[in-house]
């Protein structure tokens, strides 16, 4: 299989980046490397927040988050597989909801988190929301912004059959530009570096694929594992949780977050973060210091 890397020299000067990339090698057919960020671990302090990323982002995403939660503990943000600065197969095919929920386990397991603030939004959600009923003894708490459980058992609704439509005609999507459209209070500079891990179209075989993979019946892949997900989190999920809302998302809406919410056991009232649209992270430091707040960590 034709495994791509990004040059490293892409990743030159991006702004509000300054963190030290790390590595590790997951097993598989073919084993990859996967890269993340770990800051905050000089001291080992705890509780570590495990940050995930969706599409067409990457660990960039949460540079704004990160200082403020490294205040309080470790913060380790994985690039997924076909993002960032991880390996990037260029097959099409080799991307499943399976594989990557794989290999987020195989990450937390090699890297042995313990205390764990789920940090998620878009498809570090619809991924990370089906980790911690595998790893109960690993994760404590929950940081969930506009995300959804991919059940295959709900409609999908029509912002996103709109939504993967429009990636369907995009081959090569235009990084930048969606990014600057979604959230328009980023700079020229930041859109960049959204686009900054795909040199070409042969490198966003991630990105395309993401789209194709929600289950849209029951028993797509990974819908019977979501399905699962959301009665742990019904009636078993004891942690305490933190919910942010970008109201302007006009797929995961309010109302779907809402919906969310009900499903996850103990949450309480959401942060709503009226100017935010789908990416939340952009909104970070405020999200990131409520979260603290309400968990009883800030200033630890």
């Amino acid at each position: 299989m034709d495994v791509l890397r990004t040059p490293d020299s892409r990743f030159d000067n991006l702004p509000d980046y300054p963190f030290a990339p790390n590595y590790i090698e997951l097993p598989g057919v073919p084993a990859l490397r996967m890269h993340y960020l770990d800051e905050g671990r000089a001291a080992q302090r705890r509780p570590t927040f495990l940050c995930l990323h969706g599409q067409p982002s990457w660990s960039y995403l949460y540079r704004k988050m990160i200082p403020i939660l490294a205040t309080a503990g470790r913060v380790v943000a994985p690039d997924l597989i076909g993002f960032g600065k991880s390996d990037k197969p260029a097959d099409d095919a080799f991307y499943t909801f399976s594989m990557h929920r794989e290999k987020l386990l195989a990450l937390i397991d090699a890297l042995d988190l313990v205390d764990v603030t789920l940090v998620c939004q878009d498809w570090g959600g619809l991924l990370g929301l089906t980790l911690p009923m595998e790893r109960p003894e690993r994760f404590t708490r929950l940081i969930v912004m506009n995300t959804s459980l991919a059940t295959g058992d709900q409609p999908l609704g029509p912002g996103f059959e709109a939504w993967r439509a429009y990636n369907r005609s995009q081959p090569d999507l235009d990084v930048a530009a969606l990014m600057k459209r979604a959230t328009p209070i980023l700079s020229d500079a930041e859109a960049a570096a959204y686009a900054a891990p795909f040199p070409d179209a042969s490198y966003k075989a991630g990105m395309r694929r993401f789209p194709e993979l929600v289950p849209a019946d029951p028993d797509a892949d990974g819908a019977a594992i979501s399905r699962r997900a959301r009665n742990w989190w019904q009636h078993e999920w004891s942690g305490d949780s933190f919910m942010a809302i970008g109201c302007q998302d006009p797929v995961l809406t309010p109302k779907a977050m809402e919906g969310l919410r009900k499903n996850i056991r103990g949450c309480p009232e959401p942060m709503r973060v009226e100017d935010a649209g789908h990416f939340v992270q952009e909104w970070g430091e405020p999200v990131a210091k409520a979260a603290l707040r309400q968990f009883g960590l800030a200033g630890s």
